[in-house]
């Protein structure tokens, strides 16, 4: 695997070597000097550029990156609708197992880039001197928020709302809808709960990363393995267990958030346990 120094220098020479590309900027959590370091890290480069459908004629220009595995042009594809307005990615894993996400902008929406920034950008070249005053890399975007009274409110309903779906799908022996429910919108409810906890207990100072990937640093290890047991969704009789262990959990970390900022806990968590209890006392037997 190539080194971050070979890595950096290969975008760099490129950038500097065409003149098509003005400005070249590195992204991502390579600019973040709280995530950990490893191989596995992408290499989020973007070039801002002034002919981009050159670029696009064809794919032989990629070459000088390094024989690839595997490529993918998300702004090429029809099944999964493009996001990305004008510009246009590639996204290349490399023989020697590095990673590059490469991204070509038109030069003239460098402006509107940078405003919609967020804030891991650091500029590595800039040949017409366009970017006054360039930010110095930072998540502070990305740090857990103080929840207001409403945010709490809305995740207990949803939490709530979403457990009597979860348990309509076993009681129905529909488990993939089960799992879909308790995955898709019931669960993140419990980690938003269990970050704004994280949240209380540094003073908001962090982000968790993407999909909550540093939380097991900041929890105690009992809740964090009752967490992973409420991913065994093999059974019927594995998602009830699953399902009340995630509303225990919820439960008590949603009375901490409470006390700890005063607000009232709602009243329909007893009540919408009791309907999902009547419900798992007549079908889980069943299932």
């Amino acid at each position: 695997m190539r080194s971050k120094q070979e890595m950096m220098d290969l975008g760099m020479n490129f950038a500097r070597n065409c003149e098509k590309v003005r400005i070249f900027t590195l992204e991502g959590s390579l600019t973040n000097p709280n995530i950990p370091k490893d191989e596995f890290q992408d290499y989020d480069f973007s070039y801002f550029v002034t002919d981009l459908q050159s670029f696009k004629r064809n794919d032989d220009w990629l070459g000088y990156f390094g024989e690839r595995i595997i490529m993918q042009k998300p702004e090429a594809m029809e099944l999964f609708p493009p996001e990305l307005g004008n510009w246009f990615s590639y996204l290349m894993l490399f023989e020697d197992g590095t990673k590059i996400d490469l991204t070509l902008i038109p030069l003239e929406e460098y402006e509107d880039y940078f405003k919609k920034s967020d804030g891991l950008v650091e500029v590595l070249l800039d040949k017409d001197n366009l970017i006054q005053n360039p930010s110095i890399p930072t998540d502070s975007m990305y740090h857990i928020q103080k929840p207001s009274y409403q945010s709490f409110d809305d995740c207990c309903n949803e939490f709530w709302w979403t457990a009597t779906y979860v348990a309509k799908g076993l009681a129905r022996k529909e488990i993939l809808f089960a799992i879909d429910i308790m995955n898709g919108v019931f669960r993140p409810n419990l980690l938003t709960m269990l970050r704004w906890k994280v949240g209380l207990d540094t003073e908001f100072s962090l982000s968790l990363g993407k999909s909550d990937k540093f939380l097991k640093n900041y929890i105690p290890d009992t809740t964090w393995n009752t967490l992973l047991s409420t991913y065994r969704m093999g059974s019927y009789k594995e998602m009830w267990e699953a399902l009340y262990r995630c509303i225990r959990l919820f439960r008590e970390t949603a009375y901490h958030i409470a006390g700890a900022l005063g607000y009232s806990y709602p009243d329909y968590d007893e009540k919408v346990s009791k309907y999902i209890d009547s419900i798992r006392k007549k079908y889980a037997q069943s299932t």
